[in-house]
């Protein structure tokens, strides 16, 4: 099933259901289609206005890479669901079973590299919206601020999903990697989304 096909009525229903997925994955990079569509929104009312000439050509640049991270978002909601079906069955096998860990292994991996893809694109998502915020309409400022919240809520609630996997696997040293991958994407860009929410939150209520 595609979830991203579903409406929206039917993805909340079924996430709300005790169905395996989606689940927070899914959820968060649907959050981050939604943070990224909301950049676009500012570059959309931005251009072919007078007094943004001067920096329509960026803005349109951004637009471009916005509306292929928006995708990425997409498939992404697809891909979390995808990649944690292994590891669901890798739970149903006993523990007496001696392909068990194995097989558990492998599967926390393919787990763990969807939620970190999905970080990587909320981090890029963060930028593209900073400078959405600083070079777009001044009318649509407020659209640039939960853009960089939503996106900001995605990159932590994909975290989760990689600490959740990686507490479980055996291997530590892969496991540290890819939490170090994740911690260092959680500082640069939590921080960086707060500036924007912050500067945002300053023009519209200052």
């Amino acid at each position: 099933m595609s979830f991203i096909k579903a409406t929206c009525e039917e993805f909340v229903d079924v996430l709300a259901s005790k169905a395996a997925v989606p689940g927070g994955g899914g959820a968060s990079a649907l959050v981050g289609a939604i943070g990224m569509a909301l950049g676009s929104m500012v570059g959309s009312l931005t251009v072919g206005k007078k007094k943004y000439a001067d920096v329509e050509a960026d803005i349109m640049a951004l637009m471009d890479k916005a509306a292929a991270l928006q995708d990425e978002f997409l498939r992404l909601v697809d891909a979390d669901a995808e990649a944690f079906e292994p590891l669901s069955k890798a739970y149903g096998i006993p523990k007496d079973d001696p392909a068990r860990n194995a097989v558990m292994e492998d599967a926390l991996r393919v787990a763990t590299a969807v939620p970190l893809e999905l970080m990587r694109a909320c981090g890029s998502a963060i930028d593209i919206i900073e400078e959405f915020a600083a070079k777009g309409s001044a009318l649509a400022i407020s659209d640039a601020g939960v853009g960089a919240a939503f996106a900001r809520a995605a990159i932590v609630g994909a975290s989760f999903n990689v600490f959740i996997n990686t507490k479980a696997m055996t291997d530590r040293g892969y496991a540290d990697k890819a939490n170090a991958e994740a911690n260092g994407l959680l500082d640069k860009y939590v921080s960086k989304a707060g500036d924007i929410v912050a500067k945002v939150y300053e023009k519209v209520c200052g």
